[in-house]
């Protein structure tokens, strides 16, 4: 039997290919099937959201001079031709660094921030190109802020975007597939705040949570493909699971919030229970990511509801007490969770979800 650990790092290391791990994996599974008295599973070590975040200390050795060197280039150019130029070299050298750190070392980290650099710069060139000052205030997406407001976005969103795509095609780190699809809805966003400048408040929510639940589907089309989490794939679908999550939750919580109709402690009952449907999707996924975005207002409206309790001046302790023993006891009992909740599942779209235990 293979291990998918082992899997996993000759992947990353360029030893094989995504593919090759796949077929590895199933080579593996039919050779448990024709042993007597073997399961004709495949089963992966119980820590199953494993993140290719960082090799080694040297990551972040790497990625501190990454930052020191990047941020002196910018400082230094921006005095003498610029803040157009500075980023646009800021772009040129980030690229140049990624050639060796992600290219040839397939350092985890270094290469997560390169890309982040390096589409920040694209959209603050473009930016700085379309004649805005990119010192001063933001552009104004948003409803109600005018048509004129909103091309500039659309066009540096697309800038950004280009800018992923032709890293992804020549690096291949799994965050750019996330960062593309941020710059996406970004346009997309902008676009319809154009063709609608009378969309207002709940409509722009509205949108975003669609858009949200988009990137969640793109998300859901990685994991499904990769249920053994062994390949790239897996690691693109966490990235957009960690961009899916707060574009959903934060305009439905903004709603809640700005309803009128409701007390503190409505609202704040509300809330925990969207977080609640969170863990449940958490769980039946295996994405503890989708759960990170409601954590915050979980730990606001805990605290609503001990002050409506009158317990006022020990909201603060008593709500991060009570978030961080629902972490933990979530954490704990994780697996369990999972199995009871994916036997509650349909067999078959259960068994197509990553990890299927307790769902045969």
């Amino acid at each position: 039997m293979i291990e998918p650990a082992l899997l996993s790092r000759a992947v990353a290391r360029g030893i094989i290919s995504p593919a090759q791990s796949e077929a590895l994996a199933r080579l593996a599974v039919e050779d448990a099937a024709a042993l007597p008295g073997q399961a004709a599973t495949f089963e992966p070590a119980q820590d199953d959201e494993r993140l290719r975040f960082i090799t080694g200390f040297a990551d972040v050795f790497v990625t501190l001079g990454i930052g020191l060197f990047l941020g002196a280039a910018w400082w230094i150019t921006n005095d003498g031709l610029g803040v157009v130029a500075a980023w646009m070299l800021v772009g040129v050298l980030s690229w140049a660094l990624a050639e060796f750190f992600a290219r040839r070392r397939r350092m985890a980290l270094p290469s997560i921030v390169l890309l982040l650099v390096f589409c920040a710069s694209a959209f603050q060139s473009a930016r700085g190109l379309l004649g805005i000052d990119t010192d001063g205030a933001p552009l104004l997406l948003g409803p109600g802020s005018g048509i004129a407001a909103q091309w500039p976005y659309v066009a540096a969103s697309a800038a950004a975007l280009l800018a992923a795509i032709l890293h992804y095609r020549r690096f291949a780190v799994p965050i750019t597939v996330a960062a593309g699809t941020a710059a996406l809805a970004g346009a997309l966003l902008a676009l319809a705040f154009a063709a609608l400048p009378g969309l207002g408040f709940r409509g722009a929510s509205a949108l975003l949570v669609l858009a949200g639940l988009g990137v969640f589907m793109l998300a859901m089309r990685y994991d499904l493909a990769d249920p053994l989490r062994l390949t790239r794939r897996a690691d693109i679908a966490f990235w957009l699971h960690l961009l899916a999550a707060p574009m959903v939750v934060h305009p439905v919580l903004a709603s809640l919030g700005a309803d009128s109709r409701l007390s503190s402690a409505g609202t704040a009952a509300l809330v925990l229970g969207l977080v609640l449907l969170l863990a449940l999707v958490a769980l039946a996924t295996d994405r503890r990511a989708i759960l990170v975005a409601g954590l915050t207002y979980a730990a606001y409206a805990v605290g609503t509801l001990i002050r409506e309790a009158g317990f006022t001046g020990l909201s603060v302790p008593l709500s991060l007490l009570a978030l961080g023993a629902f972490v933990l006891l979530l954490s704990a009992g994780w697996h369990p969770l999972r199995g009871v909740i994916l036997r509650g599942l349909p067999h078959r779209f259960a068994a197509r979800l990553p990890h299927p235990i307790g769902a045969r």
